[in-house]
């Protein structure tokens, strides 16, 4: 790729009408710019590049053929959707993608009317869709085209499952867009992509469907799908599993042949009822780079477009680690050590770093799909059997999970390791992807044990403590990115469970922190110091059990507190003080720092950090403020 791009057609489309007049020639050439528009715009302003490279065919002819927004298109997650934005009025806009006060990394309701639903989880588009074709149709607007695009990894979801069960028993005009590329952001796993695979290899049958279709505007349409169903019967075993939901399938079909497509979702849209088609795409199609390493191209950062090459942000050997990898070094070491341990994670192998083990004892590690409810009730079964899982899951993801947690696991006193990666705001990828909540939805449970490092070391020995002996239910949170910690893999120390520590003496003010927004206030008192304030640290680590020791100690010396965490403060750590003060009759005055009762959106952390108001700055003005 050299030189510089032209986009003179792209710069002509400002929303989907200006579509409509394109020949397929100038489909074609749309394509093509708008695919190195968004490898010119994503290699130096990150976001999800492969996914979005996958479907500019599919996204053109989709609003090419459909009328957009009256007509409603429902991505699954959101990864794919740039080429959408683009089309759909923000293409200048799009420069300010997943930055702050910029546009959002996912579609989002308030943002567009052409974004029918809000996402950013997977396999909740079918539902959706479902949900608005029912509305459609008992509004009397029959007209009205509901579509839903999903990819083989969501697919594997058992939200997905439970939409196509519903969608069809009912009449609804709904059409679900399988877009099979084999690969979520790992390589897909599990039954449902061997037979994806045994229908798209199947030679025989491809060769025949596609002489079919081309019959479809010689025959009446229920002889050809009468032929077509026959084929499929004869040459693929078990190829009726979505015929048999009641959805009419159609495909596979070539996910970048625009032409094809437009001629496919144009025959498609006078069929009535649920019917599904499956569309065959390359994740990061038209950037050789991208194609190859689909994983690592998933989001990628910062990279040259010319030749590929990711940009690092930090370069030698003198930066601290990212606590994932602090993570899978460690559940690599500990299995090494304990033949009870197991690795689980719901299809982010690569992103919290289960990977290592995998690679190393991949009988002991499993990747089992997008599937976070089967992920902690599976770990509660390996449990039972006495092994130690350590069942690692993005923490915003596990919301999903909360019912197995409480049911399958603490009620039943299960030696279960639950650790949420991707604990507290995690930045660019924004209000869905934020891990707020899970402190406070935790804490509300008893019988489980929740803490939160400050740093690597302690990542390290919380995970050492947790296979140690049979405490029950641990919860592990820790942030996403970078620790402080250049020198973390220290002999192994093991922590006494509900103990927290103090950091620092002081007598003006004390502050309570949890997790790694602790290094944030040893960086804030540093510089109070030199106002001649005396500042006392305390790291509380657990969340649950409460260190009361400390917390006495606390409240028996200073008359002004501030807690602070990486999480909503209703009903997190702060609350958790307050509820101790009020039981133990103590007056401090004291003021909490978290997540306010709002979501916050992307951004950098520095930038949402300061929004929230616990970056240094906003601690040392909250300790000024408090200390009048």
């Amino acid at each position: 790729m050299g030189g510089d791009p032209t986009y003179d057609l792209l710069e002509k489309i400002n929303s989907p009408a200006d579509l409509k007049n394109l020949n397929d020639e100038e489909l074609i050439l749309l394509c093509d710019q708008l695919r190195e528009f968004i490898i010119d715009v994503v290699s130096h302003h990150p976001g999800h590049l492969g996914a979005s490279l996958g479907v500019v065919e599919l996204t053109v002819a989709l609003h090419h053929i459909f009328n957009t927004p009256y007509d409603k298109v429902v991505w699954d997650v959101g990864h794919q959707a740039y080429a959408h934005k683009i089309l759909t009025g923000r293409r200048e806009a799009f420069k300010t993608n997943r930055m702050y006060n910029g546009i959002s990394g996912f579609p989002k309701m308030s943002e567009s009317p052409y974004d029918s639903f809000g996402v950013g989880h997977s396999s909740t588009s079918i539902s959706a869709a479902l949900g608005m074709a029912v509305a459609s149709e008992m509004a009397g607007e029959l007209d009205r085209q509901h579509i839903a695009i999903i990819g083989d990894g969501s697919m594997t979801a058992g939200m997905a499952f439970e939409a196509l069960n519903h969608a069809g028993v009912s009449k609804s005009n709904l059409l679900v867009i399988l877009n099979d590329n084999g690969i979520a952001i790992d390589e897909n796993v599990g039954a449902l992509k061997e037979y994806l695979t045994d229908i798209t290899t199947s030679k025989t049958y491809n060769k025949i469907k596609d002489e079919v279709w081309n019959m479809l505007g010689a025959f009446p349409r229920g002889v050809v799908q009468k032929v077509e169903n026959a084929i499929k019967l004869t040459l693929i075993r078990h190829s009726n599993l979505f015929e048999s939901l009641n959805f009419r399938y159609f495909g596979p079909v070539d996910g970048h042949d625009v032409s094809r497509l437009t001629k496919v979702l144009k025959d498609l849209k006078n069929i009535p009822g649920p019917k599904l088609l499956h569309v065959i795409t390359v994740k990061g199609k038209g950037f050789l780079r991208a194609e190859k390493e689909q994983t690592k191209y998933h989001a990628p950062g910062y990279f040259d477009k010319r030749t590929g090459d990711i940009i690092e942000s930090h370069c030698g050997k003198d930066r601290p680690p990212k606590f994932q990898t602090v993570f899978g070094r460690t559940i690599l070491e500990l299995a090494e050590m304990n033949p009870k341990i197991i690795g689980i994670t719901p299809a982010m192998p690569s992103g919290c770093s289960l990977n290592i083990m995998m690679a190393k004892m991949p009988k002991r590690a499993f990747d089992v799909g997008i599937a976070e409810q089967h992920a902690v009730t599976f770990s509660a079964g390996l449990a039972v059997q006495g092994f130690i899982p350590f069942c690692n899951v993005y923490s915003s993801f596990m919301q999903r999970a909360y019912d197995q947690i409480i049911h399958d696991v603490v009620l039943q006193k299960l030696h279960v390791v639950l650790c949420l990666d991707r604990a507290g705001l995690v930045g660019e990828d924004g209000a869905t992807h934020h891990g707020a909540y899970d402190l406070a939805f935790l804490r509300c449970i008893p019988d489980i044990i929740i803490a939160s490092p400050m740093n690597e070391e302690d990542l390290r020995n919380l995970m050492f403590t947790a296979q140690s002996e049979n405490y029950g239910p641990i919860a592990i949170r820790y942030p996403k990115g970078e620790g402080v910690m250049v020198n973390w893999k220290t002999p192994f120390q093991k922590i006494e469970i509900g103990k927290g520590r103090k950091l620092k003496d002081g007598n003006d003010l004390a502050i309570i922190s949890i997790g790694p927004v602790g290094n944030n206030v040893a960086k804030a008192i540093e510089k109070l110091e030199k106002e001649n304030l005396s500042i006392a640290h305390y790291d509380l680590l657990f969340a649950k059990p409460l260190d009361n020791d400390l917390l006495h100690e606390v409240f028996s010396k200073f008359k002004k507190v501030i807690t602070i965490e990486d999480g909503t403060i209703n009903g997190g750590v702060g609350s958790a003080v307050l509820e101790f003060m009020a039981d133990n009759n103590y007056h401090a005055s004291l003021k909490r720092l978290g997540i306010p009762d709002k979501f916050i959106e992307q951004g950098t952390n520095k930038e949402l950090h300061k929004e929230c108001g616990y970056d240094v700055d906003g601690i040392i003005k909250a300790s000024l403020e408090i200390l009048k």
